[in-house]
């Protein structure tokens, strides 16, 4: 089955650890993005979808109405329906609008329960904030509800990270996901960090070694609250795995809509115009969205994102053929081992978990 993703890459303010294509645009730009969109899915012959995805950007600040006329060219047999919500964007309003809309899963960008982390960010929402939204979405009638934490923030420590992780299992969530820092010029935090600055807090960032522990931290204490790991970076109770999401790590078909959207076939991949000015610029012109068209090797795929997964993957003879010198050595390393025949990356392995990817985009 497919899944679908929606693009909104548009925010009230620009947080300072985001390396996405999104931020504060023109109002206008607004309007005439939803146009584009709108189009961009009326003219899609689209397989019947098992999932959607709204994410950006901050999508739970669209007008009820924007959403509605969105998805009513889609059909919503799905299982799965998520939008991504800012805290303190909710209104039951937008809520009940969701709901019409066939949306049943909300998640949200917390990040952090300490208001220091949170101001450093950018972010204006706190913890009594994140409260009260959860209870306004479980009062409504939505209760598959993700909370998204980043580990390594400015002026993070062990003990404010173990206070952000009761917060969490305070409100009794099915799922979460736990980010560590990332570091790069496409954010202004990582920019800052890159060049030595002092801005947003730069100074501030714990260590690799730090952010690493802060990870590990949690992959224990949410295993213990009834929220294993299931990919690298998400969490769930039995069943409430995010079906959308498993789409990109198990290799099943998902087309994207709107800018920086990325779509796959199961052969083909592709991608939109990065950003909202340019996909609106193109759609203004007449021209496609889509950038050029890319055919991935399956066999190298199967493991670079397969491996994320808690489960592993399952490597065939030829597999074995191809990489087998890669698979025995990580195998007697301690990076992987090997359950009836799965393979999957150790605790050890998930640290170094890009390395090892790597070895298989060169192989």
């Amino acid at each position: 089955m497919t899944g679908i993703y929606i693009s909104w890459p548009f925010c009230a303010q620009k947080c300072t650890y985001c390396n996405f294509a999104s931020g504060v645009q023109p109002r206008g730009l607004e309007d005439e993005y939803l146009a584009a969109l709108t189009s961009e899915i009326a003219a899609e012959a689209i397989p019947v979808p098992d999932s959607l995805y709204i994410g950006g950007g901050t999508p739970s600040a669209l007008d009820p109405p924007a959403i509605e006329t969105l998805l009513s060219a889609l059909p919503d047999a799905w299982r799965e329906a998520t939008i991504e919500a800012a805290p303190g964007t909710l209104t039951p309003d937008r809520i009940r609008a969701w709901r019409r809309a066939g949306i049943d899963r909300v998640s949200l960008g917390v990040q952090s329960f300490i208001r220091s982390e949170l101001a450093r960010t950018g972010r204006k929402h706190d913890a009594q904030t994140v409260e009260h939204d959860v209870a306004l979405l479980r009062a409504e009638g939505i209760h598959n509800i993700s909370i998204d934490l980043i580990a390594g923030l400015p002026g993070q420590s062990a003990a404010s990270w173990r206070a952000s992780l009761e917060a969490l299992d305070a409100l009794e969530v099915p799922h979460a996901s736990v980010y560590m820092l990332e570091i790069d010029d496409d954010s202004r935090l990582g920019s800052e960090i890159l060049l030595g600055g002092r801005r947003y807090g730069a100074f501030d960032v714990p260590n690799e070694d730090q952010i690493a522990t802060f990870y590990e931290t949690a992959v224990g204490h949410l295993a213990r609250h009834g929220l294993p790991r299931y990919e690298i970076s998400n969490f769930a109770r039995a069943g409430a795995e995010s079906v959308h999401n498993l789409k990109y790590w198990r290799r099943e078909p998902y087309v994207g809509f709107g800018s920086d959207a990325h779509s796959f076939d199961g052969d083909a991949r592709w991608q939109n115009a990065e950003t909202a000015l340019e996909y609106v610029e193109k759609f203004r012109a007449g021209d496609s969205v889509r950038s050029d068209v890319t055919r991935p090797d399956p066999v190298e795929e199967k493991f670079f994102v397969g491996l994320r997964l808690t489960e592993g993957v399952q490597p065939d003879a030829s597999d074995w053929l191809r990489f087998g010198p890669a698979f025995e050595r990580h195998l007697s390393t301690g990076m992987m081992e090997s359950d009836n025949g799965r393979l999957r990356l150790t605790s050890r392995g998930i640290m170094v978990s890009n390395e090892i990817f790597q070895e298989f985009l060169a192989a």
